[in-house]
This record gives structure tokens, C-alpha cells and sequence, in this order.
């Protein structure tokens, strides 16, 4: 199959697209506009260097390739940008999905495969979230992102030839288990990017925001997936048949403090925390009901392992360091 990949030289991108390259025979096609992926980082396929916004652009590349599927990560990601400038987000996030939506739906694209995320769900009342629970996203960039799966759903009920597989991301970390790709973006303010470099010596310290919220230790709950698996995970939509929205995360939760400590232990290190105040739009606790991924796709992640999350995360920006 002829298969888009936008975005495919950022983080996430670039890890599917190897998966892709080494496990099968697809034609891949990669679009990025390299504002924050990285060229290097594209193992497989050809990349064609444009920007979503620019639509006769992206036309030129329909009109030149069959695509069977698109795979949509092009996106805009920091949440506290997202509320500094939300039209930011809603341009590059919802408005140029909608022009790619079109596009798919003119050349007559059979599958869409779309990047979400578990912003959307917002501040849930429960912990463990299902792809049925109510959706309320706390900030621009949730929203963005819950626009563009509404516009999804919307376009099956508008053509039988079209199908959607929506991915809601949970926490996505570490780097290849082969050592071959992991995040280049020296600028990137995850939790576990933030620890890694202190680790390395990048930062002083290392800061919390908030430890009075109503969990175990009072600091947030996240669900870490090892970027291997999140790949694996666009595999089987890729193999699967019909429409449908699937959490992708382990249904396991760990604590920012959990996180901190399990980075001190596999680096050998100790290092200074700061408590600071609450982050505005941060999410308390949130952890992935993943039975609908497992059972409907045969997913089966061999990854879920937070040491090995956090030792791969750290072997790989040390290496970069080094480089």
C-alpha cells in the first residue's frame, strides 16, 4: 500500500515509520515541515519537505501518489503553549487537519489514521478512562485535537468508502530498544526528558508543580507507553479493519515522584527536587483503560517496564550528548 505519513520525521512520526520500513513492504510517503522533526531521523520512505498550510503544495502530492492511508501526526503539542496562544493550535491542529481531511476524501484515501491524545478527556472523575467516557479537554490544545476526531466520525456517516482509527495517546517515552531513534528535540519538557537531563547535568534541578493534589503522594498520575509500543500500536491500525477510536497506553499509573525515583535508580544518581506551584490545565490522575486495543486489534505490548522506560529515555540523551 501507498501510505502518507505527516509529521513522520518528528519523535512519534519517525518511530512508526521505522516500524513500518522494517516489517513491511508499503510505499511510504513522508510529509513534515521540519519546524520541530528532524531529517536524520527518517530511516525509511521519502520525505517531501511542506507545510500542511499550504495546500496547493499538498495537493501536488495527492495528484502524484495513490495513497491507501494517511497517518496524521503533524501537529503543535505544548500544552502551556496551547493556552498562551491557542489560535496556534487551532490552525495548525484542527484547520490544517480539515484541509487534509478534504484532500483524503478528494482522492479518495480509503484510511485515515489520526494522532490524539488523552488531553481530551480532560480531568475525568475516574482514573482509569475508557474510549466511551465523556470528553472534556482542560486546555486549547485537547481541544484541537478532540475537534478533529469529531470531524472524523463525522465524515463515516458522510461516504462508506472512508474508515478512521483514532489513537488517544497516554504518556509516550524512552526510545527505540535498539538504540537507532529516540527524541531528538533537546528542547522538549516532558517529565522524563525533564529528569534526563539532570541526570546529565543540563539542569540543576529538578522541579515538581504541585504535591497536594488528591493522589498516592500527592503529586500527579500518568500512564507511561514506551514509544516501541505506541509504533506497534499503528501497525495493527494499519492491519485492522473498520472504524474506531482506542486508548493506547498499559493501564498502569505511576506518580511524578514514582518517576523521579525510578530515574534516580536506574541512572545511579541523586538529584535536587523543587516543589513549585500547580501548573494550570495539568490533570490530576489519568490512566488508560486499554481492554478495547488489546482485544480488538491484538495489540500486545512488550514494553511496559518503567525502568527500561527511563534507562532507554536516558541512554539515548546521552548518546545525543556525546554526538
Amino acid at each position: 500500500m501507498n501510505i502518507l505519513i505527516t509529521g513522520g520525521a518528528g519523535y512519534i512520526g519517525s518511530h512508526v515509520v521505522k516500524l513500518l520500513g522494517q516489517t513491511t513492504q508499503h510505499n511510504i510517503i513522508v510529509l513534515d515541515n521540519l519546524s520541530t522533526g528532524f531529517q536524520h531521523a527518517i530511516l525509511y520512505g521519502k520525505l517531501v519537505i511542506c507545510d500542511l498550510s499550504i495546500i496547493k503544495e499538498v495537493e501536488k502530492i495527492f495528484q502524484h501518489n495513490n495513497f491507501d492511508i494517511i497517518i496524521h501526526f503533524a501537529a503543535s503539542i505544548d500544552v502551556s503553549e496551547s493556552l498562551s496562544n491557542p489560535l496556534k493550535y487551532y490552525e495548525n491542529n484542527t484547520l490544517n487537519s480539515i484541509n487534509l481531511i478534504k484532500m483524503a476524501l478528494k482522492y479518495k484515501v480509503k484510511k485515515f489514521i489520526f494522532s490524539s491524545t488523552a488531553a481530551v478527556y480532560g480531568n475525568s472523575k475516574k482514573m482509569f478512562v475508557n474510549e466511551n467516557d465523556d470528553t472534556q479537554p482542560l486546555n486549547p490544545y485537547g481541544w484541537s485535537k478532540l475537534m478533529t476526531e469529531r470531524i472524523l466520525m463525522d465524515m463515516v456517516g458522510d461516504t462508506q468508502d472512508f474508515e478512521y482509527i483514532i489513537l488517544r495517546y497516554f504518556n509516550v517515552a524512552g526510545a527505540s530498544a535498539d538504540g537507532k531513534l529516540g527524541s531528538y528535540n533537546k528542547n522538549a519538557t516532558h517529565l522524563i526528558n525533564m529528569a534526563t537531563k539532570v541526570v546529565v547535568g543540563e539542569l540543576e534541578e529538578m522541579f515538581v508543580f504541585g504535591n497536594t493534589y488528591n493522589t498516592k503522594d500527592g503529586t500527579c498520575i500518568r500512564d507511561y507507553i514506551h514509544i516501541d509500543d505506541l509504533a506497534s500500536a499503528h501497525l495493527k491500525a494499519v492491519e485492522y479493519s473498520g472504524s474506531g477510536i482506542f486508548n493506547c497506553g498499559y493501564g498502569q499509573g505511576y506518580s511524578v515522584k514514582e518517576v523521579i525515583e525510578t530515574m534516580k535508580k536506574v541512572s545511579g544518581k541523586d538529584f535536587k527536587i523543587n516543589i513549585v506551584g500547580k501548573r494550570i490545565g495539568d490533570i490530576e490522575a489519568i490512566v488508560a483503560d486499554n481492554k478495547k486495543i488489546l482485544t480488538k486489534m491484538q495489540w500486545h505490548p512488550q514494553y511496559n517496564d518503567l525502568d527500561f522506560i527511563c534507562k532507554s529515555s536516558l541512554d539515548w540523551y546521552k548518546k545525543q550528548c556525546a554526538m
